[in-house]
């Protein structure tokens, strides 16, 4: 099968089209004939040595598949040969999915919304997995309650509104003024233009507030939170400063690594097909193609997800 490879750390041309063996299911996993690959920010940073998740190359990068069920083995009971599925196995572990084919545990999959085709379902998994584990499982965003999404223009951010809407939260998002109207199109109450208004002036009394940026972002939302409300990062994770920081100020900390999880993604399809939450692609590339999608990923301007066909 065809794949992209990388063989060194390094820019976007590292990132080469290549023959490899096409992938085995063992019990219990499906083979994917895949139509679609999301691509996420984490993994510019992993191909560059900057995130060093997967080791030393070579390896093939990618998480976030659409595709259908090519083979499955014993012990598979939730789908059948050509179900179309979507899912993000392995993460953070190696799913190879920057390929025709992957073989993945059918638990780490779902079946593929209706009414989304392939593109749009591979642009899901990760970055909803990300918000629907942050706002849901984690913070257990309620009605009424004051939600801050940081980027809320991007691949989770731009999710991220959309599910603390469907929770019934007052949602506040920042965003950059270019993406202001698709903010506030996904359902966002405020929208904050941080590269003019210091939101810590612009916000206060925020229940949860939502960290996909990090750095001086993370630690200075500390602030607009109300006392005893929730900074959830999925950035500084592992920040033991930034995590002390919030309890010494009377606020929750929880920093967040997104896993494969069948009941998130069958909840993001609920969603989906109830009319409650859309998935933005900003722009598509063939496989082949795929050194050019990490340029515009890297280039910091995306709005919504980058999507590779096969």
């Amino acid at each position: 099968m065809k794949a992209i490879v990388q063989k060194s750390f390094g820019g976007p041309e590292v990132l080469e089209l290549a023959e490899v063996e096409r992938p085995v299911p063992l019990a219990t996993e499906v083979l994917v004939r895949v139509k679609a690959v999301g691509t996420n920010p984490v993994e510019p940073f992993i191909r560059g040595a900057h995130f060093p998740l997967l080791g030393e190359p070579p390896f093939i990068l990618g998480w976030d598949v659409s595709g259908v069920v090519e083979d499955l083995e014993p012990g598979v009971t939730r789908f059948e040969v050509g179900d179309e599925v979507y899912g993000m196995p392995f993460f953070p572990r190696a799913a190879n999915a920057y390929a025709e084919y992957v073989a993945a545990p059918s638990r780490h999959f779902a079946r593929k919304p209706a009414g989304l085709d392939h593109v749009q379902s591979a642009a899901l998994p990760l970055a909803g997995l990300t918000a629907w584990q942050s706002l849901v499982d984690t913070a257990d965003v309620r009605p009424g309650q004051r939600v801050l999404v940081h980027a809320a223009g991007g691949g989770v951010g731009h999710l991220a509104v959309q599910i603390a809407k469907a929770r019934g939260a007052y949602v506040i998002g920042t965003a950059s003024a270019t993406k202001a109207d698709f903010v506030r199109a996904l359902g966002a109450d405020e929208v904050v233009d941080y590269r003019k208004v210091d939101f810590t002036e612009a916000v206060r009394d925020v229940d949860v507030a939502l960290d996909t940026v990090g750095g001086d972002t993370a630690r200075r939302s500390i602030e607009v939170l109300r006392p005893g409300g929730l900074l959830v990062t999925i950035v500084g994770r592992r920040d033991v400063e930034l995590a002390e920081r919030t309890r010494a100020a009377g606020r929750r900390f929880a920093g967040i690594a997104v896993e494969p999880d069948q009941v998130g993604l069958e909840a993001l399809t609920e969603l989906v097909e109830a009319g409650r939450l859309r998935v933005h692609v900003d722009q598509t590339f063939p496989l082949e193609e795929a050194a050019k999608a990490h340029q515009v990923l890297e280039s910091g301007s995306t709005q919504g997800k980058i999507v590779l066909t096969v």
